[in-house]
């Protein structure tokens, strides 16, 4: 995977964090604007996870 590939997938995982929780960080503090973007990203990770699909395998 190139650098390219990598930085296009993160940039669309941005835009859709931004769609969903708005385009700012409402708190001012830096450290505080970082624990609040990982808990935007720990809450679009359980909702992808809670949308897949189980998978059972069928013998």
């Amino acid at each position: 995977m190139t650098s390219y590939h990598r930085r296009l997938i993160a940039e669309k995982e941005i835009c859709r964090v931004k769609q969903l929780f708005g385009g700012h960080l409402s708190l001012g503090d830096y450290d505080e604007q970082v624990a609040e973007a990982m808990a935007m990203i720990y809450t679009l990770n359980k909702m992808t996870l809670a949308s897949m699909p189980e998978t059972v395998i069928v013998a």
